[in-house]
């Protein structure tokens, strides 16, 4: 077959090659043909050895998956079991779940990481209810865009942040309340406590770090809670504990693949949540881009360049 695979760790255009690969073998898990993978931030950085989790060289990326189970030809989505991740003709997935009714391969492909980060940020590691103001920045990005759609079916008020024009107009589509463009993080501080009456949000939605966390310190809210969900600016910021004092704030990290190992059957209660939502379309997955497996390295680019909308999925 073939697929993508690292062999050193580095920059994810010097360290990937498109090779002929042998087909992963069964092990308990089930095998599938990929129909589409969804591309992740983490995918870099499992390239670069920098992600939490560091498999074994070699390896093929790709985190989440969609296909064909290849013994019952069942219609499953799920994440990769690595070595075998999805940028491949086949992958091996650690879990697997029936296909959506009425989703695509390309939405179902990114119905995983996402989503489930959401729901463990939101109802898990904190707990919105109706009629908080939730602030989400990169909102139009994959994982922001499942944040605001699941602070709109929790009965939040969504601020969203966004870089453009043309991704504000994704925001809102996605159902944000106000969307705000900004250049640099500090841009958003008065319009955030113009919006809130000088109150602040009652949570940050924060996959960006570095100044973007900085800037969130300034407009939490009173016991308001910030929701570490990565460092896509490449920033890691400091969180001084004496401004949290004075603020009487949280700061919540939100590592939600650890819970796969570590509480198994959290994961699979929160997507029969996020299942119950897509059946009644109070979520639904956007898919910005579709690349074929030979433009891997030009999706990873744009992923990295924070220039993409929605999920990012690669067909084989």
């Amino acid at each position: 077959m073939r697929g993508w695979t690292v062999t050193s760790f580095g920059e994810p255009r010097e360290v990937l090659s498109l090779t002929d690969l042998p087909e992963p073998a069964g092990s308990g898990r089930r095998v599938v043909r990929v129909a589409a993978s969804s591309v992740n931030f983490a995918d870099i950085l499992y390239c670069r050895g920098t992600y939490q989790e560091k498999p074994p060289l070699p390896f093929t990326p790709g985190l989440e998956v969609a296909g064909e189970d290849v013994e019952t030809g069942e219609r499953v989505f799920g994440p990769a079991a690595m070595p075998h991740g999805g940028y491949a003709e086949y992958a091996s997935l650690a879990w697997a779940y029936p296909w959506p009714e009425g989703m695509s391969a390309a939405q179902a492909s990114g119905f995983w990481v996402a989503y489930q980060t959401g729901w463990c940020a939101l109802h898990h590691r904190t707990t919105l209810s109706a009629g908080d103001t939730l602030l989400v920045h990169a909102a139009a990005g994959g994982v922001g865009a499942a944040a605001v759609q699941l602070g709109k079916a929790a009965g939040a008020r969504v601020i969203a942040t966004v870089g453009s024009a043309d991704k504000a107009a994704v925001a809102r589509s996605l159902g944000a309340d106000e969307v705000l463009v900004v250049g640099e993080a500090s841009d958003l501080i008065a319009p955030v406590k113009e919006l809130t009456d000088g109150r602040g949000v009652d949570v940050v939605y924060d996959p960006v770090g570095g100044d973007t966390f900085d800037a969130s310190r300034r407009v939490v809210a009173w016991e308001g809670r910030i929701l570490v969900i990565g460092f896509a600016s490449g920033r890691i910021a400091d969180a001084p504990t004496n401004h949290a004092l004075v603020k009487n704030y949280d700061v919540v990290g939100v590592h939600w693949a650890a819970y796969q190992k570590r509480a198994p059957e959290l994961v699979d209660a929160w997507q029969r949540e996020l299942e119950a939502l897509w059946a009644r379309r109070a979520i639904d997955p956007l898919v910005g881009a579709e690349y074929s497996l030979e433009q891997l390295p030009e999706a990873l680019d744009a992923i990295a360049a924070r220039t993409t909308t929605g999920r990012v999925v690669v067909v084989p």
